[in-house]
């Protein structure tokens, strides 16, 4: 078992967490992340992806999603769901980071995504957070999705998920560039909260969005 803080050499590659628990008989190893944490729109989305060391072999696409090309993290993704042991998603609506706060969100998604997993992982590496209650042996991974292998694997998963569901929020709210920014917080995204106000997708509990509103597709003013 590693030590808390424990973090294998750099030059094992992407994989080094994943070979030093398999070695100790912990494979196979689940990675979990999440997407749209700092968004101020649209929902949650955690990730619980299982690998082990010959499906971690097979995937020489997989790296920290925030690093990859659309195109890039589109054809991991498609990698991951063919070579990895298991995945489940979680999805968290904006009401419920409004009312929960996104920090309680982000946990519970995780193991909402842990418990999902028909495959029993012998570990369990987290981004970032520690979470408890999750039954298997587990480890929060400072920046893990940019050294493990799972966790990289978990935030792709996350983040195409994420994005795809931003495309067709986009197609309902055309007026906020949900497909350019992806409910971040940015100039384009702040403009055009200024100038239409929040719809029922923005993070009301977000200091950067206003309290004016906008009817829902198909609801006149004033209904």
């Amino acid at each position: 078992m590693m030590a808390p803080g424990y973090t294998p050499r750099r030059s094992a590659g992407l994989a080094a967490y994943e070979n030093v628990l398999a070695r100790a008989g912990l494979a196979p190893v689940a990675g979990i992340d999440e997407a749209g944490r700092g968004a101020c729109a649209g929902p949650l989305v955690v990730a619980a992806v299982v690998l082990d060391r010959a499906s971690v072999r097979k995937l020489p696409g997989v790296a920290d999603s925030k690093l990859l090309t659309q195109a890039a993290r589109e054809t991991a993704y498609d990698q991951i769901m063919r070579r990895a042991v298991d995945w489940h998603v979680v999805t968290i609506p904006a009401a419920d980071v409004d009312r929960f706060g996104v920090h309680v969100c982000n946990i519970e998604g995780m193991r909402r995504a842990h418990a999902g997993l028909r495959a029993r992982p012998g570990y369990v590496l987290t981004d970032g957070f520690p979470v408890d209650g999750l039954g298997p042996l587990s480890l929060a991974v400072w920046k893990g999705d940019q050294v493990t292998a799972s966790v990289a694997a978990a935030s792709i998963v996350a983040k195409v998920t994420r994005d795809r569901m931003m495309a067709e929020l986009d197609r309902r709210y055309p007026e906020y560039g949900f497909c350019r920014h992806k409910g971040y917080v940015t100039a384009e995204h702040l403009r055009m909260l200024a100038e239409f106000g929040p719809c029922a997708e923005h993070r009301k509990s977000f200091r950067c969005v206003p309290e004016r509103g906008v009817p829902e597709p198909g609801q006149a003013e004033g209904e």
